[in-house]
């Protein structure tokens, strides 16, 4: 069963809200290295998947701090703007899609199975919290682009 976690201030951007929520310190390192919070800041509307500190520890040992090395900053770039839904699209607006094209430029496979969501194989565990200029689900995996960027 997703959680919906609305109860929280839309008058903060998202970039705020993830920093309140407490579920997301990997997360916000992760977008302050790759130079995204002032993006995610911005005007928006943007919707994101936002994995919770418990899915990047899913991840196989060393992939996050590899990506995190400045040698690799497109690659990390390209896989958070894979969690960025253009947009504010509520949990019943992404149970209708079947494969939205993310920021990053390619498009993420939806599913629903009974009233769960997921989308590349994450499950959408909480929904609709409201931003002032999104919209933030969380989910229990980090989602990566079939063809990541590559180095240069």
């Amino acid at each position: 069963m997703n959680t919906n976690v609305n109860n929280h201030n839309p008058n903060r951007n998202l970039v705020d809200s993830v920093d309140s929520l407490g579920s997301f310190t990997v997360l916000r390192k992760a977008l302050d290295v790759a130079g995204l919070t002032n993006v995610l800041s911005g005007s928006g509307p943007y919707t994101i998947f936002a994995p919770n500190d418990d899915a990047f520890g899913k991840l196989p040992s060393g992939t996050l701090d590899e990506w995190l090395k400045p040698e690799n900053k497109a690659e990390l770039v390209s896989v958070l703007k894979y969690h960025v839904l253009p947009g504010r699209a509520s949990a019943a607006d992404v149970g209708t899609m079947s494969h939205p094209k993310m920021m990053q430029g390619q498009s993420a496979a939806i599913t629903m199975e009974g009233n769960k969501i997921r989308i590349d194989g994450a499950n959408l565990i909480g929904v609709d919290i409201a931003s002032s200029n999104g919209v933030i689900h969380m989910i229990d995996a980090v989602i990566q682009p079939i063809e990541p960027a590559t180095k240069h």
